[in-house]
């Protein structure tokens, strides 16, 4: 029998649990949860990429934002935004959309992400809590197809998969 998994539809139920969620948080005195998108040059895929995460936060009730740098951006300036953001107490995610232009060194630069802000999960701290076992932010792509086969009561328990790519 085969299944057909609708990652639209669990976005969609998934935005709005995070909705709801993120309303009780505000209306018993929180703030809502801050995320800034650091996007460096004009690269037409990341800009379509990004505008979609800022829809998403929106729809979710998150405060989401992009922070735009020019694409000659030096790594001083883009460390120095890094830097900024890690310590505003009022942001608690920071994406840095890749890829990057050329000449600037993404894994040098994901890694001044603060790992407590790095929601992407490509911080070598998060990398290892992960490997361990431990509390840390999980990548995307393999969350969400976590959270999709949960979602459609798919056991995981022995069975096999092919991870394509890195």
């Amino acid at each position: 029998m085969t299944t057909i998994l609708d990652g639209r539809k669990v976005a969609r139920e998934l935005r709005e649990e995070v909705r709801q969620a993120v309303a009780e948080m505000v209306s018993a005195g929180a703030r809502a949860p801050a995320l800034r998108v650091v996007l460096v040059g004009e690269n037409p895929a990341s800009k379509v990429y990004v505008g979609m995460k800022t829809r998403a936060c929106e729809e979710a009730g998150i405060d989401g934002a992009t922070v735009v740098l020019p694409a000659d951006a030096s790594e001083d300036q883009v460390r120095a935004t890094l830097e900024e953001l890690n310590a505003d107490d009022a942001i608690d995610g920071i994406l840095v959309q890749l890829p990057l232009p050329s000449g600037l060194p993404e894994r040098k630069l994901v890694e001044k992400v603060s790992p407590a802000k790095d929601v992407d999960g490509f911080h070598p701290v998060n990398i290892g809590n992960l490997w361990a076992g431990q509390r840390a932010f999980v990548p995307c792509t393999p969350a969400g197809v976590l959270e999709m086969l949960k979602r459609y009561e798919i056991p995981l328990a022995g069975r096999h998969a092919v991870i394509v790519g890195r």
